[in-house]
C-alpha cells in the first residue's frame, strides 16, 4: 500500500537549488535511506516529507489515516520533564494518557496522601487499560534501558547532550507510525547501542526513511537507497553494498554519455565550419541542435583533485604513556594504561559512552593531566585535535578566511604545497561555497570546515573524536583516503564501524573498571577475538568496494573499421543531409495543411518517423566518428 507521494518537489535558499523536480513514493513496509553530500537539502526534504517545511514547488500526498513521526538532528526538550514523559511527548490518545500517569505517579510519590493526585493516577490508569497502552509503557522503558537510561525520572534538564539523544530517539521508536523519518540516528551513541538500534529497526514492522552515514548499518537494515545528486534524485534498489555498484554503473553510463555529447558537438562544430561542400546542410535545425548541445550542463561530477599529504617532520620519540590512570568521582575510567605511539600508527578507541575515550584523547593531547602515570611527548610532535564539538565559529566569516587564518599553505609529500582553496575544493567546497559566510552552511559542512582548519595547521599526530559525526557519506571516503596517505600517527575515537575497519590496524578498547585491551587489526577483527556480546553481538559485514561498469561488447573490437563500416562512414553525412531536407519539407507542409485534417495527421506521423530516424542515423555517426578516431590514436 502507498503510504505517500512525492511529485515535483523543488526547494531552494536564495541563489543556492537544494533539489528540484524530485518525484518518488513510499510503501507500506519500506526502509530507505537517504544520503547525498553535506548541504545538498538532506534534512530539509526530510521536513518538507514530515509536512514541517513548505516547498517552492510540488506537492507530498498521504493518505488520511497514514501517522508520520520524526526525529530531526536537533530535537526540542522541555528541561523540567522527567524522562518518561519526554518520551511521551506525541499528541495521540495513548500518548497523552501514558504522560498522565507518569506525572500523576510522579506527584503521588512526592505527595503521599494526596487525594487530587491519587484520583488523577487511578483515571490516568482506566484510561491505559482502556486503551491497551501498558505494554507501550513496558516497551517505553525496555528501549530506554537499551539505549543507556536507566533513571526515568531524571528530569531532561540534568542530561548530556548524548543522553539527551537517546532519550529522542526513544521517543521516535515508541511513538506508533506508519512512517519513522530518522535523521542521523546513530550520531553520539556508541556501538553497542547502535547495533542493538540496527536489529530493533530491521525488524520494526512499517515504513522507515532516514538519513545516516554508517554504512554497515545502511548494509543491514535499508533495502533502497535515494541519493540527493547535485539537485537530482536518484533511486536504488538494494543496501549500501548494492548501491555502490549501481551508482559505480550510472556513474559509468553518464560519462559514457558525456563524451559521446561531447563528440557529437565537436563534429557538429566541425560540419557547420566546413564550408561550400557542406553549405546545403547548414540548416536551421543544425544549428539549432549545435547551440543546444552547447547549453547543456553536464550531470557527470567533476574530477577529484588529487593531494598528495604532507606534514611536520616526526622525530623518533612520539608519545609515550606510562602507567595512566584517571578517576571521576571515584569511578575508575582509566586504569595503568601504558603505549608507545609509533610513527605510522591507525589507532581506533571503541567503548560505551562515558567509559572514558575522549579523557584518554585529552590527556595525549595535555589538555588533561592524569592523576597517575607520565605521558612524555617528544620535541618534534605537533598535535592536530579534532574534537566533538566545533568550539565557537564566527557565522559572519567567509568560509576561505577562515581556513586561512590558521595558514594560507599547506606543504606536501612531494615538497611543494597547496593552497587553502584547493584544500577545499578537495573536500568539495566549491569556489562559491568558499565566498560564503559560515552561517550558511548546514552543520556537516561547519563540521567538516572545522576538521580542514586541524588539517592545514600540517599536525603530524592526529586525534581524531567521533571524526565522522554529521559528515556524508562521500566526504567519509574522500577523509579516509587523504588519511590513508597522512605521514603520521592516528588515534581515532569512533562509532563508525566501516571507518574503523578502513583506516585503523589497532584497537584499544575500554572494557570496564579502567580497563583498556589492545587488539590488532580492524573493527570487525577486534569482534573475532572477544566474545559475541553487546556491540559485537552482529558483526558488521564489509561493504564490497564499488565496481566499474565494464561493456565487454567492445573489448575484442577490432583494430581498424571494416570495409562496411568504412563504407557507411564516407556516406553517413550525405544520408543525414537528405533526412534533415525531407524533415524540413514536412514540417513546411504541415504549416500549409491548414484544416486538412487527414492530410495533416498523415503528415505529422510522417515528420515522428523522420525524428526517430534522424536521432538513428546521429546516433550511429558518432559512434563510428569515436571509433574511427580510436583507431587514428592507436
Amino acid at each position: 500500500m502507498n503510504l505517500l507521494s512525492i511529485e515535483n518537489l523543488a526547494k531552494s535558499y536564495g541563489e543556492r537549488v537544494l533539489f528540484a523536480d524530485v518525484t518518488f513514493g513510499i510503501d507500506e513496509g519500506d526502509k530507505i535511506g537517504l544520503i547525498g553530500v553535506n548541504g545538498t537539502g538532506k534534512s530539509t526534504f526530510l521536513k518538507v516529507i514530515a509536512g514541517l517545511e513548505e516547498t517552492d514547488v510540488g506537492q507530498v500526498t498521504k493518505g488520511n489515516s497514514v501517522t508520520i513521526e520524526y526525529l530531526p538532528q536537533n530535537p526540542e526538550f522541555d528541561d523540567a520533564a522527567p524522562v518518561l514523559a519526554q518520551v511521551f511527548k506525541g499528541n495521540s490518545p495513548v500518548m497523552q494518557a501514558l504522560r498522565n500517569y507518569e506525572e500523576a505517579l510522579g506527584q503521588v510519590e512526592k505527595h503521599p496522601g494526596d487525594k487530587g493526585w491519587e484520583q488523577k493516577l487511578i483515571s490516568s490508569s482506566q484510561q491505559i487499560d482502556s486503551l491497551g497502552a501498558w505494554q507501550l509503557e513496558s516497551e517505553a522503558k525496555s528501549i530506554l534501558t537499551k539505549l543507556g537510561i536507566t533513571d526515568f525520572a531524571a528530569l531532561v534538564g540534568t542530561l548530556s547532550g548524548g543522553q539527551r539523544k537517546r532519550v529522542a530517539l526513544a521517543s521516535a521508536l515508541i511513538t506508533p507510525a506508519d512512517l519513522l523519518i530518522l535523521d542521523e540516528p546513530t550520531n553520539h551513541i556508541d556501538n553497542d547501542t547502535v547495533a542493538w538500534l540496527e536489529d530493533y529497526l530491521a525488524k520494526r514492522k512499517g515504513a522507515l526513511l532516514m538519513i545516516t552515514h554508517d554504512r554497515y548499518f545502511l548494509d543491514r537494515v535499508v533495502g533502497r537507497i535515494i541519493e540527493l545528486d547535485r539537485g537530482k534524485l536518484y533511486v536504488y534498489s538494494g543496501n549500501y553494498s548494492a548501491f555502490l555498484e549501481l551508482k559505480a554503473e550510472r556513474e559509468e553510463l553518464e560519462e559514457g554519455s558525456e563524451r559521446k555529447r561531447q563528440n557529437l558537438l565537436r563534429n557538429e562544430l566541425a560540419w557547420i565550419k566546413r564550408g561550400a561542400r557542406a553549405r546545403s546542410t547548414k540548416q536551421k535545425a543544425r544549428i539549432e541542435r549545435f547551440e543546444k548541445l552547447s547549453g547543456e550542463q553536464s550531470s557527470v561530477a567533476d574530477a577529484k583533485l588529487e593531494i598528495s599529504v604532507g606534514a611536520s617532520r616526526l622525530g623518533k620519540k612520539i608519545i609515550e604513556l606510562d602507567q595512566v590512570s584517571q578517576a571521576f568521582a571515584a569511578t575508575e575510567v582509566i586504569l595503568d594504561f601504558s603505549y608507545i605511539v609509533l610513527k605510522d600508527d591507525r589507532v581506533g578507541i571503541v567503548g560505551p559512552n562515558g567509559s572514558g575515550k575522549s579523557t584518554l584523547l585529552n590527556i595525549i593531547a595535555g589538555r588533561l593531566t592524569p592523576e597517575k602515570g607520565l605521558v612524555d611527548v617528544g620535541q618534534t610532535v605537533k598535535i592536530g585535535y579534532f574534537a566533538q564539538e566545533n568550539g565557537a565559529l564566527d557565522d559572519t566569516m567567509r568560509v576561505i578566511d577562515y581556513i586561512k587564518e590558521e595558514a594560507n599553505f599547506l606543504p606536501t609529500a612531494d615538497g611543494g604545497t597547496i593552497s587553502a582553496s584547493q584544500m577545499l575544493e578537495k573536500f568539495l567546497f566549491s569556489p562559491h561555497l568558499q565566498w560564503m559566510p559560515i552561517a550558511k552552511l548546514s552543520g556537516g559542512e561547519k563540521r567538516l570546515l572545522y576538521l580542514l582548519r586541524v588539517l592545514m595547521s600540517a599536525p603530524n599526530v592526529l586525534l581524531l573524536d567521533e571524526p565522522t559525526n554529521d559528515l556524508d557519506i562521500q566526504t567519509l571516503t574522500i577523509l579516509e583516503d587523504y588519511l590513508d596517505d597522512f605521514p603520521g600517527a592516528i588515534i581515532a575515537v569512533s562509532h563508525d564501524r566501516y571507518f574503523l575497519d578502513r583506516l585503523v590496524d589497532k584497537v584499544f578498547a575500554f572494557e570496564g573498571n579502567g580497563v583498556i585491551k589492545q587488539y590488532n587489526g580492524g573493527y570487525t577483527d577486534y569482534c573475532d577475538n572477544r566474545p559475541e556480546t553487546g556491540e559485537c553481538a552482529a558483526k558488521p559485514k564489509k561493504a564490497e568496494a564499488a565496481k566499474p561498469f565494464n561493456d565487454n561488447k567492445n573489448n575484442d573490437r577490432p583494430r581498424k573499421l571494416s570495409f562496411k563500416e568504412q563504407r557507411e562512414f564516407d556516406q553517413i553525412e550525405d544520408i543525414i543531409a537528405g533526412v534533415e531536407q525531407e524533415l524540413d519539407q514536412t514540417t513546411a507542409a504541415i504549416n500549409t495543411a491548414g484544416a486538412n485534417f487527414e492530410l495533416l495527421q498523415q503528415l505529422v506521423a510522417t515528420q515522428q518517423e523522420l525524428e526517430k530516424k534522424l536521432d538513428e542515423l546521429l546516433e550511429r555517426w558518432t559512434y563510428l566518428n569515436e571509433l574511427a578516431e580510436e583507431f587514428s590514436n592507436r
